[in-house]
């Protein structure tokens, strides 16, 4: 019996294509999404600087460790002045805003009045004034008064002694003249204290010229900063408003 000759077009026939291998993207065409955008970076706020001018005596330690607590983004810079040098200072924008010493009358300027110091006689560490706990002008009759050119007082002594000698250019100078044997000094509490010696001595002046801090700074340059420094002076807290 002969053998069929037929052909194998029973079997299944092969696939001709070939799988796309996996993770191969399907082409771009109308229905494929854009690509995204690159991130643009935040711009960087501009590094800014608070000037604090600072007349000699002013005492400032507590608010600037305030300040850099409550604004650690904005430098704090202090700017020594002397009273003479204060006025121009805040009306030229040499500082944004001042501890200075009153009076200090111009209507450009905002001022805050903080604290009275109290005035006191700085005497040689051996004179007979130191015998007293505190002292009255009068006391000082009889007294070489010296003046010093910085002076922030303008104290009055009847009684009191001119100098013989040119006024000293600063308290300091006047201070030293006084540990020498010659004269006293009458200035603001925290003066004495930033010129002590341990051959002088100071005593409270009871009916003596008082001097008084305040803050001051330029009506026209009232800036979000200087308004976070007058809030921690005044003792407001960071969730307080103005």
């Amino acid at each position: 019996m002969a053998r069929s000759g037929g052909s194998n077009s029973s079997r299944p026939a092969r696939k001709s294509g070939r799988p796309a291998p996996r993770g191969r993207s399907a082409p771009r065409g109308a229905g494929a999404s854009p690509p995204r955008p690159a991130r643009e970076r935040a711009p960087r706020p501009e590094a800014r600087t608070f000037r604090l001018g600072v007349v000699p005596g002013a005492t400032p330690g507590k608010w600037i460790a305030a300040w850099r607590e409550r604004v650690p983004a904005v430098t704090l810079e202090l700017v020594p002045l002397t009273v003479a040098e204060q006025h121009t200072a805040l009306t030229e924008g040499t500082v944004d805003a001042a501890l200075v010493r009153l009076p200090l009358e111009d209507d450009r300027l905002h001022v805050i009045p903080l604290y009275t110091e109290v005035p006191v006689a700085v005497v040689a560490a051996e004179s007979h004034l130191t015998a007293a706990e505190e002292l009255a002008v009068a006391d000082l009759a009889g007294e070489v008064v010296i003046v010093p050119r910085d002076d922030v007082l303008r104290p009055v002594v009847p009684g009191g002694v001119a100098p013989a000698f040119d006024p000293p250019g600063t308290t300091a100078d006047a201070v030293a003249t006084v540990a020498a044997g010659v004269g006293i000094v009458i200035v603001p509490m925290s003066l004495a204290r930033l010129h002590a010696r341990r051959d002088v001595a100071h005593r409270p002046l009871t009916d003596g010229p008082p001097s008084t801090m305040a803050l001051a700074w330029l009506r026209e340059g009232d800036t979000p900063d200087v308004q976070a420094f007058v809030g921690i002076v005044r003792g407001r807290t960071p969730k307080s408003s103005r």
